[in-house]
């Protein structure tokens, strides 16, 4: 049997929940290692957005000058009707949610976001980073954790953070639910923002989503506003479970065909078809935390990419997770139970939300659509009470 090695924190997810929790769990003088399955730490994907609930905390860790230097600042998140144009509705990012909230909605590449936190871990003589640590099984030994890797390597810790995502190990050590597949699936781009700025038309200052029947289509720029991010997101209907033959590059056509001139040009001349991403979720899982191992992000609560919340939800866990380490101290059950009794209703409340409103941006009855439309018009763009409960929220 390999040598069981002794740590303190342990984290297993080098993402971008998890590296945050390893930046919280050293602010309370713990050292932590962190676990990472890839052969080397980074980011999968391209767009995320950030709202003021998660730039509040990136400040409180001191990282938002260096966030800066990557991040967009948007004028207006916007919705627009895929299928006439018509924009539909706006909130406004400027002066007034500024003043409500203290601090910014922001845009950048998810790349960028991972590399800032990677580069605070790696200087932090409290954190240590491994990569191609693939995590065979989590266990809760009462008065330790222990980790058991596939090559058949053991940690002992006096915690353990489950922060592996959607497809998570640690979670096995509380549910065997699996993953839910939503039938929707979604194609990445990136544009040299000279391409866009060149042919016009496109408000380069918004966060843009033209919503349709079964799809829709996100775009903003990120890297500073050197690129341009598009996503396309539409439902299948040639789902089959078990099989990865659905959702391909030839449905497309099928669904943005019909959509105006601006949409189909997005799509048609810059969505490339070589990487496709099935939307998963899962039912939201109350007992996520036991004894000395919890979960975090989408281990513990992943979500649709609906409300943009994803990686804001593993972020507030970690700053939330912080601050009961710091009240707790050495009773590391209470901070993960009083961690986890504060955390589940506010995630849960997010995964069902996300999918309620995929619901209403997907509509296609017109019924619905009509009533959903007229709804968004009659709002006004400083009109904050949709999103208070998401945006006003502080770690």
């Amino acid at each position: 049997m390999a040598k069981q090695k002794e740590v303190s924190f342990l984290v297993v997810g080098g993402g971008i929940g998890g590296l945050t929790a390893a930046l919280g769990i050293a602010e309370t003088g713990r050292s932590v290692h962190v676990l990472e399955k890839a052969r080397q730490f980074g980011e999968v994907g391209a767009g995320l957005q950030l709202g003021p609930n998660t730039t509040a905390i990136l400040d409180r860790f001191g990282l938002m000058d260096e966030i800066s230097k990557y991040a967009v600042f948007p004028k207006r998140l916007v919705l627009k009707d895929a299928i006439t144009g018509e924009e539909l509705s706006d909130l406004d990012l400027g002066s007034a949610f500024l003043e409500k909230y203290k601090h910014p909605y922001i845009v950048m590449h998810r790349a960028d976001l991972h590399k800032v936190l990677f580069d605070a871990c790696e200087v932090n003589p409290n954190i240590t980073l491994l990569s191609n640590q693939k995590v065979k099984k989590v266990e809760d030994l009462g008065e330790k954790a222990r980790v058991t890797l596939e090559d058949g390597t053991g940690y002992l810790a006096e915690a353990v953070i489950g922060a592996d995502g959607l497809w998570s190990k640690t979670r096995e050590m509380f549910s065997n639910d699996q993953p839910v597949c939503s039938r929707y699936v979604a194609y990445r781009g990136t544009v040299p923002m000279d391409e866009i700025v060149e042919r016009g038309g496109t408000d380069v200052d918004d966060v843009l989503m033209w919503i349709g029947p079964y799809l829709h289509l996100v775009q903003y720029p990120v890297r500073s506003g050197k690129l341009y991010n598009q996503v396309i997101v539409f439902k299948s209907f040639r789902y089959k479970e078990g099989s990865d033959d659905w959702g391909t590059p030839d449905e497309i056509e099928e669904h943005f065909g019909e959509c105006c001139e601006a949409v189909r040009h997005a799509v048609f001349s810059y969505i490339s078809g070589q990487r496709r991403w099935p939307m998963y979720d899962r039912n939201p899982m109350e007992n996520w935390s036991s004894g000395r191992v919890t979960l975090l992000g989408d281990a513990a609560h992943p979500m649709l990419q609906y409300l943009a919340q994803g990686g804001c939800q593993a972020i507030e866990d970690a700053a939330y997770l912080t601050n009961m380490l710091h009240k707790h101290g050495n009773n590391i059950e209470q901070a993960f139970l009083s961690y986890k009794q504060e955390r589940f209703p506010r995630s849960s409340r997010v995964q069902l939300t996300a999918r309620l409103w995929g619901e209403i941006i997907h509509a296609n009855d017109n019924i619905s659509i009509l009533l959903r439309n007229e709804l968004l018009k009659n709002r006004n763009s400083d009109d904050y009470s949709y999103v208070d409960w998401l945006y006003a929220k502080r770690y």
